[in-house]
């Protein structure tokens, strides 16, 4: 009877974790996802949830956006947690975060999202404020204490045009300020130079222009794959994000 008992509760803790885990990761890469700007980590939830179905230990940095080098660090120690070699994913300012932290030995390669991509000695603020005829930029407001914000009005239109404004008006009044200390800091390492890399450029984005994006992604040699959509690709076109970011990753393999 003991042994039949014990043959019970085995089986019964097989299922169990079979059932608390129907999808752990299984692919040979970690996926590493650094968001940017005015905003917090939750807005990746639609790709986390894609990735992770699809067998991807997925791992997310809250960045606190109040300096670059507090955001690299913050990028790393994530990384150092990733149990596999890791695909290191961008958004926006995201990618000026991953392009230092990208030197890590364990990142086999970059995706940039709608991204900025510096190059050592280059800021954020240099890429972002370049001349581009035709192209509106960003309604950021005038620094204040030390920090920037977006236009709250305009943010929805700005920022994620084709996304519900139930969301986007939620995410306007949410900000998280943005410091002069990650906008303005020259980067010390640019790792495109030394990793493979791709880039998805958001043709319809009015917070990181398209021309500048593809500028940073020719000089990067980034196989480059354009989509019709706003700064929050993440957010409207979830399905197609997580795709590229699959590509990478079996490139990477």
């Amino acid at each position: 009877m003991k042994h039949l008992i014990a043959g019970v509760l085995l089986a019964m803790a097989t299922t169990v974790s079979a059932t608390a885990h129907p999808n752990a990761p299984n692919k040979p890469v970690s996926i590493v996802l650094v968001h940017g700007a005015f905003v917090d980590a939750s807005g990746w939830k639609p790709v986390y949830d894609i990735l992770t179905k699809d067998g991807y230990e997925v791992l997310v940095v809250q960045n606190p956006t109040v300096t670059l080098d507090g955001d690299v660090a913050a990028t790393r120690q994530v990384i150092a947690k990733a149990s596999k070699p890791v695909v290191l994913v961008g958004h926006s300012y995201g990618g000026a975060v991953i392009t230092e932290a990208g030197a890590d030995p364990k990142v086999k390669s970059l995706a940039y999202i709608a991204a900025l991509a510096p190059d050592a000695g280059e800021s954020v603020f240099e890429l972002a404020t370049r001349p581009v005829p035709g192209e509106s930029g960003p309604p950021l407001l005038p620094p204040e204490d030390g920090f920037i914000l977006v236009d709250p009005v305009k943010f929805p239109t700005a920022f994620a045009a084709d996304v519900d404004i139930s969301i986007t008006g939620f995410m306007a009044v949410s900000q998280v300020p943005w410091g002069l200390a990650a906008v303005q800091t020259k980067l010390n390492t640019a790792a495109w130079h030394d990793k493979p890399v791709r880039w998805m450029l958001t043709t319809q984005d009015h917070m990181v222009s398209p021309t500048t994006q593809r500028f940073m992604a020719t000089r990067a040699k980034a196989k480059l794959t354009e989509i019709n959509s706003s700064h929050a690709v993440m957010l409207s076109h979830p399905k197609d994000v997580a795709a590229f970011i699959e590509a990478a990753a079996a490139a990477a393999n």
